[in-house]
């Protein structure tokens, strides 16, 4: 009940001239109206907004021209007429069908015409009636009616408690609303009457039309009462949650103007002690702002979100939010860089010092530092990517790079990134917003031409965050990173001057477009007479002072490093080689505390408590089986060798092929066994042998996948071997990929599987002849205690890989 009075009740005719409240209506007012006869016909008055009940004055408002005519008629007879509610109150005309049948009969207490040209008049409720029959409709609705007799209000104890009920629950809600006046409590306290009391209540209080209409259908009056009561008690509760709500909002509103006025002193005496930490702040950042480079439209940006901070509560969130963008703002180095060191000779010593070998990838690093120094400019250099086998020294080149030229080194790890904001940040409206790890990275570095390296970029995974992969095309495109745009920062960055370097394992996985941008620099792996060499210069000098052994107490001899790499590594790289060296020095530290007796060179029994057992190790195993050829692979990891196995059983000519091998692999099998079908005389076989017996092609460790082109040659020598019973020349391992048309075509990786025969004891690598300029590039020290055969066609393949012997023990084949 918001608005109690909704009718605005003449109060006039409440208090009397003395300002005395009277009973408004009482059980003999009411005794007296139910005696009264009313006619037998009535015009009948539409209301729209409103229900009349018995006893109540209200002002009405009519403007309707066949109401406005009903009113003058009635007001010049006996001033009486009946009043009813529409059904629906959008109808401005309504009909018959339109109305309620019950309503009420009224007397015109007073008629008054407003200066808008509309009258208004009062009416007081008097007796029920239900329409019996519409007698006419013009000039207004005329009706036989029939009165509805009240029942008499019996005084009782249920009568009394439920009028204290009524008048207690009326009272409260008059309390607790504003908008109500105090002397409609005054009206209701003089009412005595149950009957009178429910229809004042109903008539004023704040309910939808068809719910008043239902308590003055209500016969018996203890029923309306509970109507009332039940409506009472739930605007109750709607007013005391409305209450409940303002309360709170005035306690924060309260609070915070509190706060924010003693905030305000508490400035004031801090500007007069000169203590105040805010403008200290705003201050500070205003003295670092004229010690920045920056251009004029990131000036602007600074003091203009300058100004915003000092405009702000400092116990809000947003001020911090907003003081921590601006510090990030003067600690970006915008235009700060150093000085470079372009002296080549200086840059050739340190990376021949941290580095043995590479002598490609050392030589093209000076041939760019070489152009940068002639041109004296960064941009448009080409960003580098290093890419080759895990534990090559590929991070390690861009720490050299960076002493090199004098600049702060910063490495950013790329793998399993997926959120494209850890690249270009995040909009400062998010919670926890930040900028991304390059605008973070520069930041720490302190200049803006560091030398930043993007490690393992082929490990970016996309997600539905973004793809990381493709917001690194702004930061690595010359034409674009001159105006690197960060989320966060929302300005222009310059990131032209910066040298990037990525790192990768695999091209496989880099985006196109990314890779595109790069120059790729192929790392390979290290021979064995290298690999001692980085163990005796670096390794283990690193690990017995990390430990605190002395040199004098742990040596490495030549020969027990080369045990260490060829029995218990097997990489292109020295990570591992790096483990089993820490191993070891740690077992010889564990020694030395426990007082026990041991040599100063290590010995191989000392290798074996140390490091186990020696792991077997990839070695060629002679060509005494029929079918059995040693292959060549390239791995992430670096050059590996593999064997074809090839066994036949009679049968119908099925091929069965297993090792967990991929779709180029299955279909290289497939190429060779058609190719040696159609070309049967290279072996001199029978072609109908083919349908007579069933082939099956293994390549073990079934558990590793396995895939790609180079086994195209293996798979041709392996069946072809089979079939012909004729071993394989000794010491010869093979890689190259076949067409239908028996061609022999080039592959990849030749440095790493060269390095892997070379452990694996091969003397003889045959290969396709368009790989011999891969070869010749490759240094004269990697291809000692090697032959090299070079194939163009399948039939040289057959004719070098196969000799006239046949094995001990040769399957009869026909």
């Amino acid at each position: 009940m918001t608005d109690f009075f909704d009718n605005e009740m003449m109060l006039s005719d409440v208090i009397d001239t003395d300002g005395e409240f009277i009973p408004l209506f009482t059980s003999e007012d009411e005794e007296n109206m139910s005696k009264e006869e009313i006619p037998l016909e009535l015009p009948i008055l539409p209301l729209r907004n409103n229900v009349l009940f018995p006893g109540v004055v209200i002002p009405i408002t009519v403007g309707r021209d066949k109401s406005i005519r009903l009113i003058q008629d009635a007001n010049k007879g006996d001033k009486v007429i009946g009043v009813v509610a529409q059904r629906d109150q959008n109808q401005d005309e309504p009909e018959i069908e339109g109305l309620h049948e019950i309503g009420t009969v009224a007397r015109i207490i007073k008629l008054l015409r407003m200066p808008d040209g509309s009258t208004t008049i009062i009416i007081q409720g008097k007796q029920r009636f239900k329409v019996v029959e519409y007698v006419s409709v013009d000039p207004y609705f005329k009706a036989s009616v029939k009165a509805l007799e009240e029942p008499k209000s019996e005084s009782s104890d249920n009568t009394v408690a439920l009028i204290s009920s009524l008048k207690e629950m009326s009272l409260n809600i008059i309390k607790q609303s504003p908008n109500i006046p105090s002397e409609a409590g005054f009206a209701i306290n003089n009412i005595d009457s149950l009957s009178f009391l429910v229809n004042f209540i109903s008539s004023n209080m704040n309910a939808e039309i068809a719910e008043k209409q239902a308590i003055l259908e209500e016969i018996d009056t203890e029923e309306r009462a509970k109507r009332v009561m039940m409506h009472l008690n739930k605007e109750m509760q709607l007013l005391q949650i409305k209450n409940d709500i303002q309360s709170k909002v005035r306690t924060d509103i309260d609070k915070q103007q509190r706060e924010y006025f003693l905030y305000q002193q508490m400035r004031q005496i801090q500007d007069e002690l000169g203590d105040n930490p805010v403008t200290q702040e705003v201050n500070d950042l205003k003295a670092r702002a004229e010690k920045k480079k920056w251009n004029k439209t990131v000036e602007k940006a600074f003091f203009k979100e300058l100004d915003k901070l000092q405009r702000l509560n400092p116990q809000a969130a947003e001020y911090s939010v907003q003081l921590n963008y601006l510090e990030l703002l003067v600690e970006l180095p915008w235009g700060e860089h150093s000085k470079d060191r372009m002296d080549i000779k200086r840059a050739k010593k340190i990376l021949d010092r941290d580095h043995h070998g590479l002598e490609k990838v050392k030589e093209r690093i000076l041939e760019q530092l070489a152009v940068i120094k002639l041109k004296g400019d960064f941009r448009k250099a080409p960003i580098l990517c290093f890419y080759g086998p895990p534990g090559v020294g590929k991070t390690s080149l861009g720490k050299s790079i960076a002493e090199a030229l004098g600049r702060k080194y910063i490495r950013m790890s790329l793998g399993g990134m997926r959120d494209e904001a850890e690249i270009r940040g995040h909009r400062k409206t998010y919670i926890g917003a930040m900028p991304g790890r390059i605008i973070q990275s520069i930041k720490k570095a302190g200049t803006a031409n560091p030398v930043f390296i993007l490690d393992e970029i082929d490990k970016l995974n996309q997600s539905g965050h973004g793809d990381p992969s493709s917001a690194l095309l702004e930061v690595l495109d010359p034409e674009q990173n001159t105006a690197f745009y960060d989320n966060y920062v929302e300005q222009d960055f310059d990131l032209s001057r910066v040298m990037f370097i990525a790192t990768a394992n695999s091209l496989s996985s880099i985006q196109p477009a990314l890779r595109d941008r790069m120059d790729i620099i192929e790392v390979n792996g290290y021979t064995l007479e290298e690999k001692i060499q980085i163990a005796q210069k670096h390794l283990i000098n690193k690990h017995l002072e990390d430990t605190g052994v002395p040199k004098s107490k742990c040596k490495f001899t030549v020969d027990i490093l080369e045990r260490i790499i060829e029995s218990y590594t097997n990489e292109s790289g020295v990570r591992t080689l790096e483990k089993r060296i820490s191993k070891m020095v740690r077992h010889r530290a564990k020694q030395m505390a426990l007082g026990e007796t041991f040599e100063a060179e290590i010995q191989v029994s000392d290798l074996r408590v140390a490091l186990g057992p020696s792991h077997a190790k990839d070695k060629y195993q002679g060509n005494e089986f029929a079918g059995v050829v040693t292959g060549l692979a390239w791995t992430p990891t670096g050059g590996d060798i593999l064997y074809i196995e090839t066994s036949l059983t009679k049968g119908k000519g099925q091929l069965t092929l297993t090792g967990n091998l991929g779709d180029v692999m299955k279909e290289s099998a497939t190429l060779a066994l058609q190719y040696l079908k159609a070309h049967a005389s290279l072996i001199d076989i029978d072609p109908d042998v083919f349908e007579k017996w069933n082939v099956h092609v293994h390549v073990p460790e079934g558990a590793t996948p396995k895939d790609g082109p180079s086994a195209g040659i293996t798979m041709l020598s392996a069946i072809a071997s089979a079939f012909t019973q004729r071993k394989i020349r000794s010491h010869l391992a093979m890689t190259g990929e076949i067409t239908l048309r028996g061609l022999v075509l080039p592959v990849g990786g030749i440095k790493e599987k060269i390095l892997a025969a070379k452990r694996a004891g091969i003397t003889t690598i045959m290969m396709s002849r368009q790989n011999q300029k891969d070869v010749e590039d490759i240094k004269v020290e990697y291809l000692s205690g090697l032959a090299f055969h070079y194939v163009d066609t399948m039939r040289e393949v057959l004719q070098f890989a196969l000799l006239d012997e046949k094995v001990s023990e040769p399957l009869v084949i026909n």
